[in-house]
């Protein structure tokens, strides 16, 4: 008997608020801690401007991939519980922030939900995600 089907995802990890690597760190412990999730790889940590020209911090940001048997609602779910449990506070789009979970890809999945989008809608207008996807497609 095989065990569950799991699926290749990758997830954004950013942080401008605090100790951005440890914020970074912890994520990733917490990410290899989900029920039937492996985290695979991590690209390299880069700094970045803030979006949309916002006057606040730079920030720390990371893509990992991950192998898992969660659905997307369930794997979101946890996302933002790990965000809530390192002091992410949603207040303005684009503000600053301790912990930012984003699912960019998972698997094949086409997903519009209100509340979740899938391949996530600003991977095309971050360079960053751009190359750090490229990095760990092709590690």
């Amino acid at each position: 008997m095989s065990g569950p089907r799991r699926e290749r995802v990758f997830v954004a990890l950013g942080s401008n608020l605090g100790d951005r690597p440890a914020h970074l760190a912890a994520a990733r412990e917490a990410l290899e801690r989900l029920p039937e999730t492996r985290l695979v790889a991590a690209s390299a940590v880069e700094e970045t401007a803030p979006l949309a020209g916002m006057r606040q911090p730079a920030y720390l940001n990371q893509m990992v991939l991950l192998e898992t048997g969660l659905d997307p609602h369930r794997l979101l779910a946890a996302l933002q519980a790990i965000e809530q449990e390192h002091g992410r506070v949603r207040g303005e789009r684009w503000g600053p922030r301790t912990l930012d979970l984003d699912i960019v890809r998972f698997g094949d999945r086409r997903i519009d939900d209100p509340d979740l989008v899938v391949p996530h809608p600003e991977l095309p207008n971050r360079d960053f995600w751009q190359r750090e996807l490229a990095e760990l497609i092709h590690s």
